[in-house]
Formats: structure tokens, C-alpha cells, sequence
């Protein structure tokens, strides 16, 4: 197994076991920084809302990010329909 594959199956198993909110936020919070729980978050935010049919650019100014953040959502959501 490359490392970059047990990199990413080892956080898996690490944030699988968690058992609540509270939990899985303290992990996250141990594991990224704060700009990137704050990212983390958002992009979730997005990936709803874009679900709901909210036009992209009402997104990225609720939200406080860049349209190019809010397009990349979309071209992931649509990349996971496939």
C-alpha cells in the first residue's frame, strides 16, 4: 500500500471510531488548524446549499468565499454524481 493510501485509511479508522458530535469535533479541531475547520465547514455549507439550487454567487456571499470556492463545490458534487 502506497503511503499516501494508508495515510488516508489510517484517518479513517482514526475518525470512525468516534462516537458523537462532540467527539468528532475535537478531533477535528486536534487535526486541522482553525482556518482549516473554518474551510472545512463552509465547504460542507456549500455542497447544501448548492444541492438546494442556491445560485452560486448568492452562495459565495453568504458564506464569505469566493465564487472560484463555491465552483469547485459544484464541479465536486457533479464529479460524485457520476
Amino acid at each position: 500500500m502506497n503511503t499516501d493510501k494508508q495515510y488516508t485509511l489510517e484517518l479513517m479508522e482514526h475518525l470512525l471510531v468516534l462516537k458523537t458530535p462532540d467527539e468528532m469535533e475535537a478531533a477535528l479541531r486536534a487535526l486541522l488548524t482553525p482556518a482549516e475547520f473554518s474551510e472545512v465547514t463552509k465547504r460542507l455549507q456549500i455542497f447544501k446549499m448548492l444541492k438546494q439550487s442556491v445560485p452560486q454567487r448568492q452562495i459565495a456571499e453568504t458564506l464569505g468565499v469566493g465564487i472560484a470556492t463555491v465552483t469547485r463545490g459544484s464541479r465536486a458534487l457533479k464529479a460524485e454524481e457520476e
